[in-house]
């Protein structure tokens, strides 16, 4: 299989090493954008929000799983209209997260440490699953 992170779109080693993070996020739960930020060492959520816009992986490359600090859900390919966002939430829902009333990610589904999304993923630093997390 042909590395997810090499496409004939051109990407910078900027958006090379977000989309190498994404890729250690599991199914079933999300992280922030300033989560990654840090982890890549660039400290600009909006920076990631750029690369994120830009990702020709999706979704193999799970930009979806990317929330705001306060877990509203942000843009989804640069789109943060309401058919954005309900692309977005429709995605995530599929991979078992639940959404509180106002629309927002619950705490327990935010991975907020950089050692949980960084790739190479492994069962020793990945957080126990929630209760109603999808399959």
């Amino acid at each position: 299989m042909k590395n997810p992170t090499q496409s004939a779109k051109r990407t910078t080693p900027f958006q090379e090493s977000v989309y190498a993070a994404l890729q250690g996020i599991p199914a079933g739960f999300v992280t922030t954008y300033g989560t990654i930020a840090k982890l890549v060492g660039c400290h600009s959520s909006q920076a990631i929000g750029q690369a994120l816009r830009n990702n020709p992986f999706a979704p193999t490359v799970p930009c979806h799983r990317v929330v705001r600090n306060d877990g509203s859900l942000g843009g989804y390919f640069g789109n943060s209209s309401v058919q954005g966002q309900s692309n977005k939430q429709r995605l995530l829902e599929e991979e078992g997260i639940v959404f509180d009333t106002a629309g927002i990610v619950p705490e327990r589904f935010i991975i907020r440490t950089g050692t949980a999304c960084s790739p190479p993923h492994s069962p020793e630093n990945s957080p126990e699953r929630p209760a109603g997390a999808g399959q």
